[in-house]
């Protein structure tokens, strides 16, 4: 891999993050998160992009300063074009279109999705790296698919959500339980405190590889009305068993369907990716199952599970010693297939 520098740059939704790789091997990775939707109890997409163009040249800045880096040594800038919220998006390709254009150096489109999977790759990421061919569970607060890597960029969606995401999966059940934006990482806390056992909540019946949460959150929403209407503390006096319970239910949809994706294309080789995989519950069941099938498996390092930038650099290098550049009439897009 060559040694040229890149600046990455994410702003698909709430976090606006700026990184520097030099081969594969991340010099910063900064990334400033927006408090204010907790408040909201969601992402408010017009407070998110106001929240951007307010980030994003000091994380820029910070980016280069703690990567000992000056702007002339930017060999290329790869951006997020997409999927995601589109004024976050105009944000961030709006900003690398002109840096990149002032510098005299290539642009390159990285497709979010793409990033999350590809981050495996980045030096620190795993002691080592997949190989392909691997499946790799992508889960986060918008997308939830199971995807077939052949190669860094031949990749197929073999099963995907048809309702919610897990991650939105959690943030909803969190807001029935009265928990705080976004509330994926809260229920893994206080699940370590809990019996997963406790209670039984609906799982869909999906032939497929594809999934579903509406149903379980439904299950969640009638089950704790039903117990509150004949005790109101009934929430608060179980809600570490309500979150263990809501955990292993999630994690168990989960890792059904990837545990059958494993068996029918027998393949070995198994990551996880995207803001869900830093749940502990997540990570224990691709252990157990490292164990139980004799899976290779890939789990991330933190820093590289939620939207950073890092991933979108690594994307990038890969991208660059391609020749894979886009050019200055390219836009940001909502929607992004993989």
């Amino acid at each position: 891999m060559s040694d040229s520098i890149i600046l990455g740059i994410e702003s698909s939704c709430d976090d606006t993050s700026a990184a520097i790789i030099k081969g594969n091997s991340i010099l910063s990775n900064i990334a400033a998160n927006q408090a204010i939707h907790k408040e909201y109890g969601g992402v408010v997409p017009e407070l998110a992009s106001r929240a951007h163009q307010q980030n994003i040249i000091p994380v820029v800045e910070k980016s280069l300063t703690k990567a000992n880096i000056q702007q002339n040594a930017i060999a290329a800038i790869g951006f997020t074009r997409g999927p995601g919220l589109l004024g976050s998006l105009l944000v961030g390709t709006s900003f690398a279109k002109s840096l990149a254009m002032s510098l005299d150096v290539p642009l390159i489109e990285v497709n979010h999705l793409q990033a999350h999977i590809l981050a495996h790759f980045i030096e620190d990421a795993n002691p080592m790296p997949p190989k392909f061919p691997f499946l790799c569970l992508t889960v986060s607060g918008g997308h939830t698919m199971i995807v077939l890597v052949k190669d860094y960029f031949d990749m197929e969606i073999i099963g995907k959500t048809i309702d919610d995401a897990a991650g939105e999966a959690f943030d909803k059940i969190g807001k029935i339980f009265d928990l705080d934006y976004p509330a994926g990482p809260i229920i893994d806390r206080l699940a370590k405190e809990g019996n997963p056992d406790a209670f039984k909540f609906n799982k869909p019946k999906l032939d497929n590889y594809d999934y579903s949460f509406s149903g379980i959150k439904t299950s969640v929403l009638y089950f704790t009305q039903k117990e509150v209407k004949k005790d109101p503390d009934f929430i608060k006096n179980n809600i570490n068993d309500l979150c263990a319970s809501v955990q292993k239910s999630i994690i168990e949809i989960l890792m059904n369907k990837l545990e059958k994706a494993t068996n029918d294309l027998n393949i070995k080789e198994v990551a996880i990716a995207g803001g869900v995989s830093a749940n502990s519950a997540l990570r224990k069941a691709m252990q157990d199952n490292q164990e139980k099938f004799g899976w290779n498996i890939y789990i991330p390092k933190f820093e590289y599970t939620t939207d950073n930038a890092a991933m979108i650099a690594m994307v990038a290098q890969l991208k660059f010693e391609r020749g894979e550049f886009t050019d200055l009439r390219t836009t940001a897009t909502a929607k992004y297939d993989l």
